[in-house]
């Protein structure tokens, strides 16, 4: 019935099948000289979705999760994975030929220093590290009396021998109806910064950060509009856009002729090496830059500042078009999850549907719209147990069926070139048990907490975090992940430098957009999520001493009231529950058919205290 056209769900390549791919590379190192060499799950600029022919940690060790690092020994090897990924680790990789160690901690560094001896070489790819990384791993080889190598071509594609080409997906134009602020515009904002920097010259090592100043996007990458490109502005005269010229039009390359220089990539290192010779200081990405930009710089007499690359704040902050063309996507997705979840509730107690059957019908209703560009993640489709893994993706091998008496968590999301979606939620097939519904109610009034914060200018999402889990903690339970990271405007979906988390120091600005996602697992029994986004607008406070936010909501989907315990939430909190209803059937009822429409005024009742 229905396909899914952006997803996949076919277990990758595991196991001992790979592990003559591990003596191939050994033998490339001694080649090279090399004791050991590092490989992490990276491209050049740190991308969250990396092309094929950057999947070089996957190729290597089987892992195919988005944040690891290997480390390649003569006697040993190891996968470093976070704890999202330790279980996903342990079946894709042959435990044989590798150890799976944690990524945190310890760290990777540790269980290095701990392993080289004095005169030992361990190699790794500048230009697949921070600056940052690099200098832990030297830390480490110190440690140990060894010496770190920055390789000149990367070992790994040494020896994979189909290594699949670069991509060159076309590059297309992020038109004023869509982008709201000019390239000329968002440059003199640039500008403004580099003056504050006090440099000569801001390179954009992030791809993101190139495809909001030029107002293009591209398809170089899975499930984000990126053309993988880089960018030097310099303080005085025109910047250079550093892309492949097959990914241009006439019509993309006049566009951005009209801002820019337009160069190869393989231009970028002599123009840094020319600019550096006369002494300049060249600003750089701490999260984003290549370590060998900061050795190229430095090498040819120049002088490397890294920090917070200003674009990441001027982009997160949305101006009056972003805002009205994400609310516009946010109602055209509203539909199809209305829909989607209508569907669901009607045929998922059958006991005939499966995971994965969930989420192709739920891409299936977002490309009726007309209007998706591509998912903007793959799909959590979670029952049962599975709905307990964080960051669980379904295979074919994985799927189970979903049963009355399970909870389903689905996160997904959606691009349009309007804006761009993120939504979770979980839905009872059958009756939940009580233990479910409190659960439910607890993270439903932490997502509440959140949704309905006031706060004053300067305040950071650490200072928020508390608000979504401070029922659960008073169960005794938490959630192992942040409750909220920002959203790109037909970028990313994971998008800084704010987010609502302990860790989150970027103060929140009017125009950002963050999720507000509290959750709660159960181990081998069930998961529980609700996420709505979030726009940061003005609160109107009479009497009000000084600047003071709140949240606009912009996901429009009902929440389960089969799973809310109405006796648990306070006055405010229905309130808060019911109004949020109204709007969503409201907005979304006219352009329902009739039976989805009687679907959602059922879904949208007032819920009663």
């Amino acid at each position: 019935m229905f396909e899914a056209h952006f997803q996949t769900f076919e277990e990758p390549e595991a196991g001992v099948a790979l592990t003559a791919r591990l003596a191939a590379f050994r033998e490339e190192l001694a080649r090279r000289k090399l004791t050991g060499f590092v490989i992490p799950r990276a491209d050049q600029q740190q991308n969250e979705y990396v092309a094929p022919s950057e999947e070089r940690l996957a190729w290597l060790t089987g892992f195919t999760g988005s944040a690891g690092l290997a480390a390649v020994l003569p006697q040993e090897a190891a996968v470093f994975v976070d704890g999202r990924y330790t279980l996903q680790a342990g079946k894709q990789v042959d435990a044989k030929a590798w150890r799976i160690e944690s990524l945190i901690d310890p760290a990777p560094e540790s269980w290095l220093s701990a392993r080289l001896k004095p005169g030992d070489r361990l190699g790794f790819d500048p230009w697949l590290h921070t600056s940052a990384a690099a200098e832990r791993l030297a830390a480490a080889c110190a440690k140990a009396g060894a010496e770190l190598v920055a390789v000149d071509g990367n070992p790994v594609d040494a020896v994979w021998p189909d290594r699949p080409p670069p991509p060159l997906a076309p590059v297309a134009v992020h038109g004023l109806q869509h982008a709201g602020v000019a390239e000329a515009d968002k440059l003199k904002q640039i500008g403004s910064e580099i003056e504050k920097l006090g440099v000569d010259a801001l390179v954009l090592s992030d791809s993101h950060a190139v495809a909001w100043t030029f107002n293009i996007r591209g398809g170089d990458v899975a499930h984000t509009p990126l053309p993988l490109s880089y960018a030097l502005v310099p303080k005085a005269g025109r910047p250079t856009v550093f892309i492949d010229h097959r990914k241009l039009s006439n019509l993309s390359r006049d566009h951005l002729e009209q801002s820019a220089d337009v160069r190869e990539p393989d231009a970028l290192t002599p123009t840094l090496i020319a600019l550096a010779k006369g002494g300049a200081a060249i600003a750089l990405d701490s999260a984003t830059a290549a370590d060998a930009l900061s050795r190229l710089i430095a090498g040819a007499g120049g002088k490397p500042v890294r920090g917070s690359d200003p674009v990441a704040l001027l982009k997160a902050v949305k101006n009056a078009t972003e805002i009205a063309g994400t609310q516009t996507a946010h109602r055209r997705d509203a539909v199809a999850l209305s829909r989607f979840l209508a569907w669901i509730d009607r045929e998922a107690p059958t006991g005939k549907l499966t995971e994965i059957d969930a989420v192709e019908a739920l891409e299936t209703f977002r490309r009726d719209t007309g209007a998706l560009k591509d998912v903007s993640f793959p799909t959590i489709s979670g029952t049962g147990p599975n709905g307990a893994i964080v960051h669980y993706r379904v295979t074919r091998q994985s799927n189970r069926r979903i049963a009355r008496g399970d909870l389903l968590l689905i996160d997904s999301g959606a691009q349009y070139e309007d804006g761009t979606t993120d939504v979770t939620r979980t839905m009872a097939v059958g009756e939940p048990t009580a233990e479910m519904r409190d659960r439910f109610t607890r993270v439903l009034r932490g997502h509440i907490a959140i949704a309905r914060a006031i706060f004053p200018d300067g305040t950071t999402g650490a200072q928020l975090d508390t608000l979504a889990r401070q029922y659960l903690w008073a169960a005794g339970v938490d959630f192992e992940h942040g409750t909220g990271h920002g959203v790109g405007s037909y970028l990313s979906v994971h998008e800084g430098p704010a987010r609502i988390s302990k860790l989150g120091t970027t103060p929140l600005k009017r125009g950002m957009i963050l999720s507000n996602e509290p959750g709660y697992y159960k181990t081998d029994g069930f998961g529980i999520r609700i996420e709505n986004l979030e726009l940061v607008v003005t609160a109107d406070i009479a009497g009000a001493e000084k600047p003071m936010n709140a949240f606009e909501t912009l996901t429009l989907a009902p929440i389960d009231r089969r799973l809310i315990e109405p006796g648990m939430l306070g006055g405010d909190e229905l309130g808060w529950l019911n109004a949020y209803h109204a709007r969503v059937r409201a907005a979304v009822s006219p352009a329902l058919d009739a039976a989805t429409k009687a679907w959602l005024d059922e879904a949208t009742t007032e819920l009663k205290a």
